[in-house]
């Protein structure tokens, strides 16, 4: 089986409305979608999300990048996928998300040549997975309001956006306790965590600061993501010791020497594996490795991908005993929803995973049919 053509497709979602979060805001998903076909009938399909301000990578320049890297695996044989994605990494040592698009899709063709889903195709079986649902920075109050939805939808955990500045990023948390309290006075809401987001946001003193009066929130607050510039591993590792709250690394993490260095560095308690962020799952495999050998529990979180890439990362995650925590809500933000198959949301926040052969998705033909595509054979 030999790869024959590949077609490469502007992946354009809107979104309901504007999200904001410390880097930027963000008002369409602007993805890349990647359709391998081989020449023993066999498709696979690969999204990528490249969000700028994270990987620096945008939607132009990853399909600039993508006619290069696909012109590399035409002939290859795809399930020498090793082989394949090491190729695309030395020719462009950067431009992950693009490359973790070509990754899924070789991991779909190997899982249906298999006759597998891709979670037992990674050696894993389905197991109960559970998302949390985001709060995006805005005001006080309406951050409240969207706390109150979730709760009231039964949600099992709500990640709160912040990363501005103490006075503000404290007001909001202040704004979401009081909100839940007052109209939860039996205290149930006390059973629904808090995660708490920065985005690189804060410098040290203000993340010591906030993260240290947290103790005046009668709540679990079960980890704060990335509280300081990526590269302050120094700081990361100072805001763990504290033990105020747990600390997870997220943009400071993004392949398996990064994993090495916080390891080493005792800097974090959680890591988050993003497959747009590693380059895909081959990566994520290395990465979720060093993390189980070090003792150090993942999540699996998302940029803003449709259901098609975030089931791959569901599959990755039921595959993996490591991972404790999904944060895969991307779709929520979606006003459509071009996937057909894939994970389902029972009560909201339950993924359901698909048993069909290989990620178990693809994208419905009319909406494939509207979209901007490069074909590569």
């Amino acid at each position: 089986m030999i790869i024959a053509a590949i077609k490469l497709y502007q992946y354009d979602i809107p979104l309901k409305a504007p999200i904001s979060i410390s880097l930027g805001t963000i008002k369409n998903a602007q993805n890349l979608l990647i359709e391998i076909q081989t020449d023993a009938g066999l498709t696979g399909w690969g999204e990528g999300s490249p969000f700028w301000m994270i990987v620096g990578e945008t939607q132009a320049s990853g399909l600039a990048a993508a006619q290069d890297m696909a012109r590399l695996l035409l002939g290859r044989n795809p399930l020498d996928i090793d082989g394949c994605v090491s190729t695309l990494s030395r020719y462009l040592p950067g431009h992950p998300t693009t490359r973790s698009a070509f990754d899924m899709a070789l991991y779909d063709i190997a899982a249906k040549a298999a006759n597998l889903p891709l979670y037992a195709f990674l050696g894993g079986a389905k197991r109960p997975l559970v998302t949390d649902e985001t709060i995006y920075i805005d005001t006080p109050e309406r951050m409240a309001e969207n706390a109150l939805r979730i709760y009231e939808n039964g949600g099992v955990a709500i990640k709160i956006k912040l990363g501005t500045n103490a006075p503000d990023d404290l007001n909001r948390l202040y704004a979401i306790e009081q909100a839940l309290s007052a109209t939860f006075p039996e205290r149930t809401y006390y059973h629904v965590p808090y995660r708490l987001d920065a985005n690189q946001g804060w410098d040290y003193p203000t993340a010591s600061e906030i993260l240290s009066q947290t103790r005046f929130i009668e709540h679990q607050f079960q980890y704060c993501e990335q509280p300081v510039r990526r590269a302050d591993i120094h700081h990361l590792a100072k805001l763990k010791a504290a033990g105020n709250v747990p600390i997870m690394a997220d943009e400071s993490l993004f392949d398996g020497a990064d994993a090495i260095r916080l390891v080493r560095e005792e800097a974090v308690d959680y890591f988050n594996i993003k497959l747009s962020k590693s380059g895909g799952i081959r990566e994520a495999l290395n990465i979720n490795a060093i993390a189980e050998a070090a003792g150090v529990p993942c999540m699996i979180g998302c940029m803003s991908e449709s259901r098609l890439a975030l089931t791959a990362n569901a599959h990755f995650a039921s595959a993996r005993q490591n991972v404790r925590f999904c944060d895969l809500d991307a779709c929520f933000e979606h006003a459509d929803d071009p996937v057909q198959g894939g994970i389902r949301y029972k009560n909201h926040y339950h993924i359901e995973l698909p048993d069909a052969p290989g990620i178990g998705a693809d994208i419905d033909p009319t909406f494939l049919r509207g979209l901007p595509k490069i074909t590569v054979a």
